[in-house]
């Protein structure tokens, strides 16, 4: 049994908070992490671990209260979540590690996937003395979402589960005003996974709202979140991901790009991440 008690309790959830700031060497910044730990752990071996990009997030959306309600109804597995808090050079850390985006942003991309392997992960093993976790994911909203489903994609050995909130995969390598533009080709995301390979054990949540945004580029009557999520879990299909059992799609009417509509898919998510035998919130679904 693992014990979670030299931290802050969190009244009637049965979790315990911690807040840290590491001293990152590969982001030449403190970064700021709030954990979220069961308070007990019966079976150590089916602990899992949950990074979050824009940590700071959740306290908005009460991502205690939610995973409180969730054990209390003895609907999850035990996970310890990491919130990571994002800094001021957001649109530079966060991204995809191979390429900046047309105006250079993401350009600190690879660093902060090198902190996460040499520096948070190592300090979360160390500090909670654990070895190893059931299964790792890693989630995010907006460009967070981006960069987590870049180092899920891209380290498939550490990762098997990507939470996408409200995903920016536009992220294109050509201004969508340049006559150039093709978004089969320029849009960065679709293009690595049409390029990548197979990695079979990995899953895929996507969340996106209604009104998610306004734009709607190619005119077709889907505003472009849904347009480039739906084309992204296409390609992903074509990959070879199963869309019954590899990738989870919820689409929330009059949903906006904001912390209340990613608070609302939470549930879901952590549901289907690490749900108790087999249980899937109801309004999630499988790709059709």
């Amino acid at each position: 049994m693992i014990i979670f008690g030299a931290m802050q309790s969190v009244k009637g959830s049965g979790l315990f908070n911690e807040t840290i700031v590491l001293e990152s060497a590969s982001l030449h910044r403190d970064v700021q992490v709030d954990f979220y730990l069961p308070g007990r752990v019966e079976d150590p071996s089916s602990l899992r671990l949950l990074l979050i990009n824009d940590g700071q997030d959740l306290p908005v959306m009460d991502f205690s209260k939610i995973l409180g309600d969730l054990y209390g109804g003895k609907l999850l597995h035990p996970i310890l979540c990491a919130g990571i808090h994002a800094s001021r050079d957001r649109k530079m850390e966060y991204g995809v590690a191979a390429m900046t985006d047309y105006q250079g942003r993401g350009a600190k991309a690879a660093q902060y996937t090198g902190f996460v392997f040499s520096e948070l992960i190592p300090y979360i093993l160390n500090q909670y003395k654990i070895t190893g976790f059931a299964e790792q994911a890693f989630a995010g909203f907006s460009l967070g979402a981006l960069s987590a489903l870049d180092i899920v994609w891209n380290h498939p050995d550490s990762f098997t589960v990507a939470g996408l909130f409200s995903g920016s995969f536009w992220w294109r390598m050509k201004d969508q005003k340049d006559p150039a533009y093709n978004d089969d080709t320029d849009r960065i995301m679709h293009r690595q996974v049409r390029e990548g390979g197979y990695h079979p054990g990995l899953k895929f949540f996507f969340e996106c709202g209604t009104k998610d945004e306004l734009e709607d580029r190619n005119g077709n009557g889907i505003i472009d979140s849904i347009d480039d999520t739906q084309d992204l879990i296409k390609e992903l299909v074509k990959k070879g991901y199963d869309p019954r059992k590899d990738i989870r799609y919820l689409e929330i009417p009059d949903g906006r790009h904001d912390v209340v509509t990613w608070g609302l898919a939470m549930p879901g998510f952590l549901q289907w991440f690490a749900g108790r035998n087999g249980h899937l919130a109801e309004n999630t679904r499988p790709v059709a």
